[in-house]
């Protein structure tokens, strides 16, 4: 303990009864001098709690695909989402309304950025596009796919659940038209009732997500393709 903490109080005490020796009251200082002692003692002795921080995984058995040379190219706009998933806190919620986050519980990244890089990395892995980019290179895009991040937290009140809301939006560059719309709901069960577990979850979740999104792509394109 590196504070001398009886030299400390000492010098507080005496200086608050030297500036209230005048006041008939003086007892009404006491509350100040035992806060005072207690964060002394929290200064001096109390340890840190360490921070934790998880990320999402993509699947292993992404090897090298050799791109589609016929098929389109397909830029990726960063998802949007509200404040609270801006932050790399990781998100529960107790009932419809209230939300709040873990202090030391948290992502590497916010979780639209970390989804977009699971996204861009599988896109790019199946092989079904001539060319996957992201918004920064999307001037010659054929195709762009905009999206929004709702749910990503916990939810407790009853049985643990990992919750995820998705939507994607596919749009035609030439035209501007919007040609496919995707909506992912789902609450994943959580093993145990830790964070680990929780997080665990929501990866599952997010793999559940992008892989019905890819599937809603190759119905598009291959129903595209055959109308040709």
């Amino acid at each position: 303990m590196n504070i001398d903490l009886k030299s400390e109080v000492r010098r507080f005490v005496e200086g608050n009864y030297r500036s209230n020796r005048t006041q008939r009251n003086s007892w009404k200082a006491a509350p100040a001098v035992f806060g005072a002692i207690s964060a002394l003692v929290l200064c001096g002795c109390g340890a840190a709690r360490p921070m934790h921080y998880y990320q999402l995984s993509v699947p292993a058995n992404m090897g090298q695909v050799q791109p589609n040379p016929s098929g389109a190219t397909l830029a990726l706009v960063p998802l949007l989402s509200s404040n609270i998933y801006r932050d790399d806190r990781i998100v529960y919620s107790e009932g419809p309304e209230e939300m709040g986050t873990y202090e030391y519980q948290r992502w590497t990244e916010p979780p639209a950025a970390m989804i977009d890089e699971v996204v861009l990395r599988e896109l790019r892995a199946s092989g079904h596009f001539r060319e996957v980019v992201t918004q920064r290179s999307a001037s010659h895009a054929d195709f762009v796919l905009r999206g929004r991040l709702y749910d990503f937290k916990e939810v407790s009140g009853g049985p643990l659940l990992a919750r995820v809301t998705l939507e994607w939006e596919l749009f035609d560059s030439k035209s501007g038209a919007m040609v496919l719309s995707h909506h992912y709901g789902h609450d994943e069960p959580v093993a145990s009732k830790d964070v680990p577990a929780m997080v665990a979850a929501l990866d599952r979740n997010v793999q559940s997500a992008v892989n019905e999104m890819k599937a809603s792509l190759d119905q598009y394109f291959a129903t595209a393709s055959t109308n040709k």
